[in-house]
């Protein structure tokens, strides 16, 4: 279970967002008596499932090719990672200023959005982009494709429930949460972009083994807390992205990164709250 959990929460996490961004758009043109404008939103929605897909199948066909390449294929997980890295960042700097604001910030385009098929390519746009991190996010994390299933369907079953008001839950909370969990998970896919990078060019013959760039801030491997194995170093591993034998550059990058995000986010709160 400790290996499907990331992937869980990150299907969870976009699934969540694409379905309510649906939900809403769908909720909003009810309210405003354009009831004949809602299949486009399917429609809208369909074209943006299909694109992801399309683009996941590609990325499987390419990381296939690429898996007993060796250097070839740690390069494509290292570069892939940051094109990830740079995806889930820019999403979620626009959650951390929008998120609190979802609805309202969904309602405002679709009022602005007179044609039908403008209401397609706004749920494309939206769809879309979930999607396609979700596709990047599963091949660069070395996800599993069922954890991020499972994840998805969490968050359909979810959305309908709170569509038909069938439950009530805090969605401030549960976006709090598991962007904390985002946070730790991009930060985590730029150390081990950096890691596999370095492997590659190790591997290569880019850059001497002796290099001072190698260089291990501890090795913890052997103990219960190695990231693959021990009873501490999994859970770990799951909740923070821990690695048990980093680079120093390594380290310091991975966590530059995340506490750099966790102290705009704080300072974006406080902002907010004054």
């Amino acid at each position: 279970m400790s290996e499907l959990f990331p992937g869980i929460i990150i299907g969870f996490r976009e699934g969540l967002e694409a379905f309510l961004i649906v939900a809403i758009m769908i909720r909003y043109l009810k309210k405003t008596k354009r009831n004949e404008s809602i299949k486009y939103v399917f429609q809208g929605l369909g074209l943006g499932i299909v694109l992801s897909l399309v683009i996941g199948l590609v990325l499987y066909l390419i990381a296939r090719g690429l898996n007993n390449v060796g250097p070839v294929a740690k390069l494509w997980e290292s570069g892939a990672s940051i094109f990830a890295l740079v995806l889930v960042t820019t999403f979620i700097f626009w959650m951390i200023k929008n998120g609190s604001n979802l609805s309202r910030e969904v309602e405002g385009k679709v009022a602005k959005t007179i044609s039908n098929v403008g209401i397609v390519i706004l749920t494309f746009a939206f769809v879309a982009r979930e999607g396609v991190e979700i596709a990047i996010f599963t091949f660069a994390g070395n996800y599993s494709l069922l954890a991020i299933s499972i994840g998805i369907l969490i968050s359909l079953v979810l959305t309908i429930s709170i569509f038909f008001s069938l439950v009530k839950v805090n969605l401030k909370v549960i976006f709090n949460i598991t962007l904390v969990y985002l946070i730790l998970q991009a930060g985590f896919l730029l150390g081990y972009a950096f890691h596999e990078g370095l492997s590659a060019f190790k591997d290569l013959g880019l850059i001497e083994s002796t290099n001072p760039i190698y260089t291990k801030l501890f090795d913890l491997s052997s103990t219960v807390l190695d990231h693959k194995t021990g009873v501490l170093g999994i859970p770990l591993y799951v909740g923070i992205g821990w690695y048990s034998k980093p680079e120093i550059l390594q380290f310091v990058i991975q966590y530059f990164y995340t506490f750099t995000v966790f102290f705009y986010w704080f300072r974006h709160l406080k902002k907010s709250k004054s």
